[in-house]
């Protein structure tokens, strides 16, 4: 019996940052969506549904990760899902701002190949889980 695929919503303005962790995934097993700001996001969660986790830029055009979390969490049917915030603000402020918002985790980009983001995802999922 095969298993359903883990489905992550990526929500990231870098293309090439977006692609490279999107390679990683995928070739871990996972289902990707991609999203190149928060209002693409937002279209792609009413469009495909619930997803297992949000990796979540803050700094992004037209719809900021702030103001998409935001969104997401005051919607019962997303509410629950959890949420990296994946960014280069590394401000103490910002990473209270964020965890105070209802993000389980807030990594900063620069600190983490996409390999370790993939295993802080599986982590904090297995976590939830047990």
């Amino acid at each position: 019996m095969a298993t359903t695929p883990i489905k992550v919503l990526l929500v990231e303005d870098d293309l090439m940052l977006c692609d490279m962790y999107q390679m990683k995934f995928t070739s871990e097993g996972f289902d990707v969506w991609k999203g190149n700001n928060g209002i693409e996001g937002l279209k792609l969660l009413n469009e495909k549904g619930v997803p297992d986790i949000i990796l979540l830029d803050v700094i992004m055009p037209q719809m900021d990760g702030f103001t998409m979390l935001g969104k997401v969490k005051e919607n019962t049917a997303w509410k629950d899902v959890p949420v990296i915030l994946l960014t280069n603000l590394g401000q103490e402020n910002d990473v209270k701002r964020g965890i105070a918002m209802g993000a389980n985790d807030y990594l900063v980009k620069a600190n983490f190949t996409p390999a370790q983001v993939v295993e802080k995802v599986k982590a904090l999922l297995t976590s939830i889980k047990s």
